[in-house]
């Protein structure tokens, strides 16, 4: 039984996809805890609902970067994690933090990474003209939306797409790939060999 923590810094609609796949297809796992850096953040409610600890890191009242992340990791392992799922959770985090969780913290990308990495990706997206956009589920490593990636989503651009619809249409993307990737995890299915992830079949 695999502990789960998934940081989120809003509504955390991707924490929902997981939270709901997880009760439905009932994974050897379970959501530990879901931790905020924002006290409002409307996705502790669900988490609530749901009997899910929950818990705030408020960012705000550290003066540094590392003073946040030193709270957030002892935070998140006193719940025991095993594998840390960023879902919305907008923080930039430092490389020791990152270097603490290797090989176990997930994030997703609304982006066909490499392409695209950082902020305003449906506007980049537009901005290139290209014919296909896309998310990715990848590991987390200290260089920014570079990680090795687990899974990706695709959708076609279509005439008159606005960064507004292209989000949508993705985001519900997002909501299939998301928990997929994570349940891979939680069934040791995922093995990075130099640098790339490696699915492995399902034992019968």
């Amino acid at each position: 039984m695999k502990n789960i923590v998934i940081l989120i810094s809003g509504r955390g609609s991707n924490m929902e996809a997981i939270v709901r796949a997880l009760e439905a297809e009932r994974w050897p796992a379970r959501i530990a805890a879901v931790i905020s850096n924002k006290p409002d953040a409307k996705g502790l409610a669900f988490a609530q609902a749901h009997g899910i600890p929950t818990a705030v890191v408020p960012s705000k009242e550290f003066a540094s970067r590392e003073a946040f992340d030193a709270v957030l990791q002892e935070t998140i392992d006193g719940y025991g994690a095993d594998l840390v799922v960023l879902a919305g959770f907008m923080r930039i985090l430092t490389a020791p933090f990152v270097e603490h969780y290797a090989g176990r913290m997930l994030n997703i990308h609304p982006s066909l990474l490499p392409l695209f990495p950082g902020l305003h990706t449906h506007r980049q997206a537009l901005e290139a003209g290209v014919l296909e956009h896309g998310a990715t589920v990848h590991f987390v490593t200290a260089e920014l939306d570079h990680g090795p990636a687990v899974l990706q989503a695709r959708i076609n651009v279509l005439p008159g797409d606005t960064e507004t619809s292209l989000a949508e249409r993705l985001l519900e993307q997002e909501h299939l790939i998301y928990p997929q990737a994570v349940r891979l995890f939680v069934e040791d299915r995922l093995n990075i060999v130099d640098g790339e992830v490696r699915i492995a079949e399902t034992i019968s």
